[in-house]
């Protein structure tokens, strides 16, 4: 229970408003629209040229591509048309990713470099040749290392076979020498990672690798099926959301924060030093370098300050606030930072809000069994 005193810095209220907060403060919550959707959306399985990848064809908690068409769904019941979409925490970009289109402009934004690197691929580059992309990705896929570098020395025989790691390593120093400028290291960059992910002895993450290595597919880089020619208003950020907040503005700002206490620099610092690749020191089992400047607030106690933060210095005209309730957790780590009162009281004082919902069975760590998990997003038509 917050002190009195914390309560107009946490909400972002006036001290006036304090009373109400303190003696109801699920009130606001109590009298919101619940909508309870029932609709069976169907995927269509992934129609790819063979050679290409998508954009959804990674693994990663929290992946929303199946609920995109639900996201869509109450876009156009509530917003109509709209000329731009901000995409605050990305993550993989496949939410703003299905809106790209060439009368949508779209604004990603993740904090982890990793993702900066498919997000600008897919979302960021307007002018480059496919062809000779091709070539050399054909030439990466040649290299047959047999001597030791840095990512098969601390990677090797844990999350990926010796083979595997040994080539991750050499494509990821030859594509320094391949780049001809910055857009094409992007794009080979997101071509290692996807193929990463692939041959991983994982569960999906990198918090920690499968006892047993049995993930033994050699490691094939495709291409990324990217459409430039959509992205020429398009603008992608790797910033802290609460400080790219205060520059940006957008007809839709969807917002898909971390729900828990899980960091995601901790689920995939392993792709995020591949990335960076400044090789640094790493520690304990699990390989992890140091990630302290990588915290999300979102994670923390000051969760709710954050969020109260953030739609302060919103500049649009609909928000969508994607937060599941994480159902009840046997890990606590696993449980919502952010309660569904607490949203609600903030949405409320930026305009409207209805709360949409529909039962999801999400991408978890593997190690969270959770019951009653339900996916809401919550959504606001901004009138102050």
């Amino acid at each position: 229970m917050p002190k009195i005193q914390e309560l107009p810095e946490k909400y972002c209220v006036a001290e006036r408003e304090v009373q109400y907060l303190l003696f109801d403060p699920d009130a606001q919550l109590k009298n919101t629209t619940v909508v309870n959707v029932s609709k069976t959306y169907y995927y269509l399985k992934d129609n790819l040229v063979p050679g290409f990848f998508q954009i959804q064809n990674r693994r990663y908690l929290g992946n929303k591509y199946k609920l995109t068409a639900f996201i869509s769904d109450i876009l156009s019941e509530k917003c109509g048309s709209f000329q731009s979409l901000c995409d605050i925490f990305a993550g993989t970009g496949v939410v703003g990713n299905h809106f790209n289109k060439k009368n949508v402009r779209i604004i990603s934004n993740d904090f982890l470099y990793s993702n900066y690197v498919v997000l600008k691929t897919f979302m960021g580059i307007t002018d480059i040749n496919l062809n000779k992309l091709k070539d050399k990705i054909r030439l990466l896929n040649s290299l047959m290392p047999i001597e030791d570098n840095y990512f098969s020395l601390n990677f090797g025989s844990t999350y990926f076979t010796l083979e595997n790691a040994r080539k991750i390593g050499a494509i990821r120093e030859k594509i320094e020498e391949l780049s001809v400028n910055e857009d094409e290291k992007l794009v080979l960059l997101t071509s290692l990672i996807y193929a990463v992910d692939k041959v991983a002895n994982t569960v999906g993450h990198y918090d920690a690798f499968r006892k047993k290595l049995d993930t033994t597919n050699p490691l094939v880089l495709l291409m990324p099926n990217i459409k430039p020619e959509n992205n020429c208003d398009n603008e992608v950020y790797c910033e802290d959301a609460n400080q790219l907040i205060r520059k940006i503005s957008s007809d839709v700002l969807y917002i898909d924060p971390p729900y828990n206490s899980r960091q995601y620099c901790d689920a995939y610092h392993l792709l995020e030093n591949l990335s960076r690749w400044e090789k640094p020191n790493v520690y304990g089992v699990a390989k992890k370098m140091d990630r302290g400047h990588l915290k999300s607030d979102y994670c923390l106690k000051s969760a709710t300050k954050a969020f109260a933060e953030l739609i302060r210095y919103a500049k649009c005209k609909h928000i969508l606030v994607s937060y599941n309730n994480t159902g009840k957790s046997k890990d606590c780590r696993s449980n919502a930072r952010i309660k569904d009162s607490e949203i609600v009281n903030i949405l409320k004082r930026k305009g409207e809000v209805q709360i949409f919902e529909r039962n999801y069975k999400a991408f978890t760590t593997g190690r969270s069994a959770v019951d009653g998990h339900t996916e809401r997003i919550f959504y606001c038509k901004v009138t102050e």
